[in-house]
């Protein structure tokens, strides 16, 4: 075993070991080591992991865009979560699991997470799962789920979770592109209070399937009496977990660049998109960002209020928070259920030292009661991060000034890159944040702004472009799409004359190198010539201090192109109730973009409605909303949230007497 990382990393700070060791120089010193001597600077990132055997190479980008990271080092991504662990933290608590849908409570130390993922990969290894099978994992937020993410990467087999609730259509086509050996589900999962039948689905999605897998593990949670069994198919989870306790699984050694896990990015029509991550170099990415962005320290507590379909419970409910030693919280429920407070009572409770979530999940803490904040004792939590889609300036003020005691910062990433693309480093160094902004490069990416036309940089302050990054890109991003190099390369790397990886997001950056983002560049309304970001309309109404949330989209209009129209749900249900209200905020809601826009961006329509349609990760569906409004169907709906939200849209649009 070499044991890189008992030496200090290469000008890393250790903000769990005192100042005494922060890096030498600013946090532009680092990025700039990180870009000009990547082979040098990750090489010394990498000493925080564990690796059987050292690399020959750290990078090979022989054949641009692919980079291999780490070429010929063998390590294990759960060797590193749980077994190197367990000689100085065996009985600190790894997993607390907290579910206010069945009021169910289980602690794991790190020995008990070692001997349950053990059984699992003894219990997967009976079923047939070897070295490079894939492995479907439709589960809800319990603790089976960690297991068996975590045994599979102990038995080199290539995990795919798919978020659970999922059609049985999008089920079925992941699948057939994954072509698992196994499927690990449940009998149900629970939302509001409301029991979701898993198994009918997961039976509909076997039938419509060209590759289902011959065997299914089913966790019963007692919660659906009705669920479907194939006994020469089906095998009780339960059942095989008694007959495997006390199993011991050696750990199988991959080679850095060979595949962890396949996630499918949301949203894709036809044939799935299915994001590849490597083994190695994101294993040294994650422990790297523990460290520099978010200052988890061993021993520490983070919880993050994500699911574990989603990158962010990849990255940071899982393999992050133990790969740095600390105990991670897995939370089953809802923001507002019991009540508005929970998870703020969960900080206090396990004295919660980082946290994560949507900017989403904020928005909607601040249509209840202010006084939810302050009924628990939130000192224990340092930093609340905030992702997955851009935080609008006034949400960031409110929380910030909620939580006075706790540093809320913003960041920027996609399931492609698997951990954070911009963002503050704290570790490295403190940085005054800026509302409305997740901050500069952060350090491995190479960022630029192009000029979607012209391809070339925008290099003017606070002038808009595309974000994109030079390759090659750093540990811990897509090291390609599975089982299609050539889709890869197409989709990412070829809408400039130049090889660079776009984002598909427009932004701006300002004199300090802070990046403002303005949203997807499909996102974007040409209105008589002028294109407008729904993002920075959005930014504007949200300024408005009667407007708890909003979305804004283009539609079509036979004279100007496109009119921007809005849809808002006010702080106060009771403006619209009257016709005199309603016109009343909608005026205001269209002064408010005139003072901050101007008229160009002046919406053609303002409609208020009490709910906006959203997946269940929290993400608003901006273009079945604009279906709707351009009188068009809205498209796959299997991630909606609450139907009643896009009948509210269909209502709102319907001409008034």
């Amino acid at each position: 075993m070499s044991r890189l990382n008992d030496e200090k990393p290469f000008n890393s700070p250790a903000p769990w070991r005192g100042n005494e060791e922060r890096a030498m120089g600013t946090y532009k010193e680092f990025h700039r080591q990180s870009v000009e001597r990547p082979e040098a600077f990750w090489a010394e990132q990498a000493r925080l992991i564990d690796w059987e055997r050292p690399w020959d190479q750290v990078l090979d980008f022989s054949r641009p865009p692919f980079a291999r990271w780490f070429v010929g080092g063998r390590t294990n991504l759960c060797h590193n979560a749980v077994d190197r662990h367990l000689a100085d933290r065996a009985q600190q608590p790894a997993l607390v699991y907290v579910s206010t849908e069945t009021q169910e409570q289980r602690r794991y130390t790190y020995a008990q997470l070692h001997t349950e993922v053990n059984r699992v990969a003894a219990m997967l290894r009976t079923l047939g799962v070897n070295r490079g099978d894939r492995v479907i994992i439709y589960l809800p937020m319990v603790p089976e789920a960690i297991f068996t993410l975590l045994a599979c990467t102990r038995l080199g087999a290539i995990h795919s979770v798919v978020f659970g609730g999922f059609a049985a259509h999008s089920l079925a086509t992941r699948m057939d592109d994954a072509k698992p050996a196994l499927l690990v589900t449940a009998d149900a999962g629970m939302r509001g209070g409301k029991v979701i039948p898993y198994k009918p689905l997961v039976e509909e999605a076997l039938k419509q399937a060209q590759h289902p897998p011959s065997r299914v593990l089913v966790l019963n949670r007692g919660l659906d009496p009705t669920m479907p069994r194939v006994p020469e198919r089906d095998v009780d989870f339960a059942t095989l977990a008694r007959e495997h306790e006390g199993a011991q699984v050696a750990v199988e050694w991959l080679e850095s660049s060979e595949p962890s896990y396949i996630l499918y990015t949301s949203g894709t029509t036809g044939r799935p998109k299915g994001v590849q991550r490597d083994t190695g170099g994101y294993a040294v990415a994650l422990a790297s960002s523990m460290r520099n962005i978010f200052t988890g320290k061993p021993g520490e507590t983070m919880f993050t209020a994500s699911d574990i379909g989603w990158v962010v419970g990849h990255s940071y409910i899982v393999y992050g928070p133990l790969l740095a030693g600390m105990t991670t919280v897995l939370y089953e429920g809802l923001p507002i259920r019991p009540d508005a407070s929970i998870w703020w009572r969960l900080v206090e409770e396990h004295r919660v030292n980082v946290m994560f979530t949507s900017p989403t999940a904020i928005r909607l803490l601040k249509r209840q009661d202010a006084a939810h904040l302050s009924r628990h004792d939130t000192s224990s939590l340092r930093y609340l991060f905030l992702a997955g889609e851009p935080l609008d300036a006034p949400t960031h003020e409110w929380i910030s000034s909620a939580l006075p005691a706790t540093q809320v910062l913003d960041n920027y990433w996609q399931t492609e890159t698997g951990w954070p693309l911009l963002g503050p480093c704290p570790g490295v160094e403190a940085r005054p944040r800026k509302f409305g902004s997740p901050g500069t490069a952060l350090y491995g990416y190479r960022v630029k702004l192009l000029d979607a036309q012209s391809g070339e940089e925008v290099t003017a302050p606070n002038q808009k472009g595309v974000l994109v990054v030079e390759p090659p890109l750093p540990p811990g991003c897509l090291s390609t799409v599975w089982g299609d190099d050539a889709r890869f390369v197409s989709t990412y790397f070829s809408h400039f004359d130049k090889p660079v990886y776009s984002t598909f997001d427009w932004a701006t950056r300002d004199e300090d190198g802070d990046y403002f983002i303005l949203g997807r560049t499909d996102d974007v309304i040409n209105v008589a010539g002028h294109r407008l970001g729904t993002r920075e309309i959005e930014e504007a109404i949200s300024g408005h201090p009667g407007i708890a949330e909003v979305a804004v989209v283009g539609v079509k209009d036979s004279l100007k192109g496109q009119v921007v129209v809005a849809f808002a749900v006010p702080k106060d249900a009771s403006r619209m109730q009257t016709e005199e209200g309603r016109a009343g905020l909608t005026r205001e809601v269209m002064d408010t973009v005139d003072k901050t826009l101007g008229a160009l961006a002046r919406p053609a329509q303002v409609h208020l409605v009490t709910l906006l349609p959203k997946t269940r990760s929290g993400k608003l569906l901006r273009r079945s909303i604009q279906a709707l409004a351009e009188q068009r169907e809205p498209g796959d709906l299997t991630t909606l949230e609450d139907p009643s939200a896009l009948e509210q849209v269909r209502e709102a649009l319907k001409p008034r007497e």
